[in-house]
């Protein structure tokens, strides 16, 4: 791909904040495994390379196991996920896919159920943190490390 503007250069200030963003939702005390399933479901639904090679690297190093990974798109055919972690991935899908009717009323109140509000508020906004870099990546062909 051909070299794009460099975001973190030219637009530094609001680039900073995304990374503050992100720096916030990193130390929330969201549970490190429901992070990463997020990142990785919406960078996939997303078609964000670098994110995907990012955050599956990531996943990995954290104890994730590879079989996961790889069935993360089919997660509602697989016994694999917890009630907690298929209903976050279905709030990153539908918040992510946020033109098709957003967050369904059905999902939310099945987060209710599972999670205080302040987790659920936390879980939205690392949704919304990983779709913000997942337009810069694929918006500047961000190269894979």
């Amino acid at each position: 791909m051909k070299k794009r503007i460099d975001l973190s250069s030219v637009s530094s200030a609001a680039y900073k904040r995304i990374i503050a963003l992100d720096t916030t939702i990193q130390n929330s005390g969201l549970d490190k495994t429901h992070l990463e399933l997020i990142k990785i479901r919406a960078s996939q639904i997303n078609g964000c390379a670098y994110c995907l090679n990012l955050h599956t690297r990531d996943a990995v190093n954290q104890g994730e196991t590879a079989q996961r990974i790889f069935l993360l798109n089919a997660w509602r055919e697989t016994k694999l996920f917890s009630e907690e972690e298929r209903t976050i991935l279905a709030m990153t899908e539908e918040i992510t896919l946020i033109s098709k009717n957003g967050l369904s009323e059905d999902t939310y109140q099945i987060a209710v159920q599972l999670f205080p509000e302040e987790y659920i508020g936390l879980i939205i906004m690392a949704i919304i943190t990983i779709n913000a870099w997942n337009r810069v990546a694929i918006s500047t062909h961000k190269p894979l490390d």
